[in-house]
């Protein structure tokens, strides 16, 4: 089935097919996020746990905050996924979009060599510094499911970039890739690391998520200032996550750990 327009032969997917229950190619759309939000609503016997749906041409995508992302054609991936847990409650929903975060961030790694691949919490994968892929994940109104889309920067050049402190794949040296090639090792990544917090009933710790999420997460140990969303904003440290996946700022004037469930966080030099 084709949804707003044809869709790519499941032969072109079949590699990204293999770990997803429905996979979709959008040759156009505003959002694959909203696109997939209206999917979940309306069709949920269609469109179930770890559904997929993507595009290489997002006109009108949705970062946090409300921030706009937008490539030109073939030229950045957008995929969101849809999660429906059946092993956790909504409680655990805050590792969800770290969880995604990590999966790209590995599948990054495995196609750009000799660079520093990272987290920025809460869900930017950097390299050597420069954003090459952002997150954004958005609760189902019935509060059973999250859809969590992702911009990853494909074939850009640097003058194409939205911000100066972005980078794409093709910056790296990563040329002559198909979609597919690309899209199965965020999928292939993310399929495990969600079946292992489900195994762990949405318990980070057991499932291992949290001190891997750690681990990557270049904003813990670094000094940063967090912007939040009512404008006020403080800086400190970043030292490491609390059980619900927030980042926890150390303060040093006056000496406290705060923890932020959201903001915008900008990494300060050391």
């Amino acid at each position: 089935m084709s949804v707003g327009g044809s869709n790519l032969e499941a032969m072109e997917l079949k590699l990204s097919s293999e770990f997803a229950s429905r996979i979709e190619f959008l040759p156009e759309t505003g959002s694959t996020n909203t696109d997939l939000l209206a999917f979940a609503v309306s069709k949920p016997e269609l469109w179930t746990d770890f559904s997929v749906l993507l595009t290489d041409n997002q006109i009108s995508g949705r970062g946090r905050l409300d921030r706009q992302w937008v490539a030109k054609p073939g030229a950045g991936l957008a995929v969101s996924v849809l999660l429906r847990p059946t092993k956790f409650s909504i409680e655990s929903f805050g590792w969800l979009p770290l969880l995604a975060g990590l999966a790209m961030k590995n599948a990054v790694a495995s196609l750009i060599e000799d660079a520093q691949i990272s987290l920025k919490w809460p869900n930017d994968v950097l390299v050597d510094g420069e954003k090459i892929s952002g997150l954004l994940a958005e609760v189902l109104p019935s509060g059973d499911g999250v859809v969590i889309g992702a911009g990853l920067n494909l074939t850009q050049s640097k003058d194409e970039l939205p911000i100066p402190n972005a980078t794409s794949l093709k910056l790296h040296g990563v040329t002559g890739f198909e979609l597919d090639d690309v899209l199965v090792r965020y999928l292939s990544s993310f399929r495990r690391l969600y079946e292992e917090l489900s195994d762990a009933s949405g318990d980070p710790e057991p499932s291992g998520l949290r001190s891997s999420v750690q681990e990557a997460c270049s904003s813990i140990g670094a000094n940063v200032k967090v912007i939040l969303p009512d404008g006020s904003e403080f800086s400190g440290k970043g030292v490491g996550l609390d059980n619900t996946g927030r980042l926890l700022v150390a303060m040093s004037d006056p000496l406290e750990i705060r923890a932020v469930a959201a903001g915008d966080i900008q990494h300060l030099r050391q």
